[in-house]
């Protein structure tokens, strides 16, 4: 059993912030299915989405970032999923604005709620759907970039990353992680 969890913030504070696009992508996959994410379970919110021809879980730990493992092991342990059938939508600040690029494994690379993840989980061997934020400006520190909405400028960038993030995760689940990486990381 695939599940998908996207990380993020809690709050209309942190909405649409950089932080957030893991849960943007997580909101994305419940409404092209007409799921939304309002059952509560294990400090999440969460739905069954259907992907292919399985219900997957998809999950916005309400934890904070920083804490989102402590609610991600816990609904792997409750679903009985193995580590390796994780897949984690978050930001990355070393892929430009609106790149989406698949890995698997991996270290956390300074990401706290990675950090959180790999520690909870006891491991570093989930899925993980990147989604490019890009590199703060000159001079602002990385902690408050990603707490920064995101621009009138830089919106419709992050509306198709966000639609495909959610193909990516999609992917992964009715094709695998080997034709979803060679397909979404050749662009």
């Amino acid at each position: 059993m695939k599940i998908i969890i996207g990380l993020g913030n809690p709050g209309r504070k942190y909405e649409r912030t950089r932080h957030n696009i893991g849960f943007m992508t997580a909101e994305e996959l419940a409404r092209e299915a007409g799921v939304s994410l309002t059952q509560e379970k294990h400090h999440a919110l969460l739905g069954r989405v259907p992907v292919g021809r399985e219900s997957v879980l998809v999950a916005k730990p309400q934890t904070f970032m920083n804490d989102s493992g402590r609610s991600a092991a816990a609904l792997v342990r409750d679903s009985y999923a193995a580590v390796s059938d994780l897949i984690v939508v978050h930001d990355e600040l070393d892929l430009p604005l609106g790149t989406v690029r698949i890995k698997s494994g991996g270290g956390h690379g300074g990401h706290n709620g990675l950090r959180s993840l790999i520690e909870y989980l006891g491991s570093p061997e989930f899925i993980r759907v990147r989604v490019g934020i890009g590199r703060p400006p000159a001079g602002m520190d990385a902690a408050d970039y990603v707490l920064n909405p995101f621009g009138a400028d830089e919106r419709a960038t992050v509306a198709d990353a966000v639609q495909r993030a959610a193909a990516a995760a999609r992917m992964i689940v009715t094709n695998g992680i080997t034709k979803a990486m060679n397909q979404i990381n050749q662009k």
